[in-house]
C-alpha cells in the first residue's frame, strides 16, 4: 500500500486561518497497491489529508478506522478500515477498490512516511508545516 502525490502546489488562500491554508495546498494523489492503482484524484487536498491522518495516528484507538471528512469534499474521500486480515484503504468514489490488508505497523509506517513527505515538501515551498508535528 502506497500513498503518493505529485504537483503539490498552493492555490490562493481564501483567508488567514488553518482551514483555508489546508484547502489551498493541493496535489495529484494516488493510492496504489502492488503496482495497481486503487484511487487517483487530481487537485486533492493533500495537506488536509496529512493533517487529519497525523491526528488520527496519535488519537485513534487500536481498532478505530479513519474517514477523511474533508472541508472540500464528501466524507470518505479516503477511508481506512479494519477488516479480517488487516487494514485496507479506499475511497467512496471507488467503493469496490481497496488495498490488500496490511498490519497496523505497516499502515502506520506508510502514513507517517506520507506525512513526513508532505512536511518536507511544504518546507521546500517556503510554507511552515507547523500543523504537522513530527511524530517520530
Amino acid at each position: 500500500m502506497k500513498i503518493t502525490y505529485e504537483n503539490l502546489h498552493a492555490e490562493e488562500s481564501s483567508g488567514p486561518g488553518l482551514a483555508e491554508l489546508l484547502l489551498s495546498l493541493e496535489g495529484d494523489l494516488t493510492l496504489s497497491d502492488g503496482g495497481r492503482e486503487v484511487f487517483a484524484e487530481p487537485g486533492f487536498p493533500v495537506a488536509e489529508l496529512a493533517y487529519h491522518v497525523n491526528a488520527w495516528l496519535t488519537t485513534a484507538g487500536p481498532s478505530e478506522g479513519f474517514v477523511l471528512d474533508s472541508m472540500s469534499a464528501d466524507p470518505g474521500l479516503l477511508r481506512i478500515v479494519e477488516r479480517d486480515g488487516g487494514w485496507v484503504v479506499g475511497s467512496i468514489f471507488e467503493p469496490d477498490s481497496w488495498t490488500r490488508p496490511v498490519g497496523r505497523e505497516i499502515l502506520t509506517a506508510e502514513l507517517r512516511d506520507f506525512v513526513r513527505r508532505v512536511r518536507t515538501d511544504l518546507t521546500a515551498m517556503g510554507i511552515d508545516p507547523y500543523f504537522l508535528p513530527d511524530q517520530d
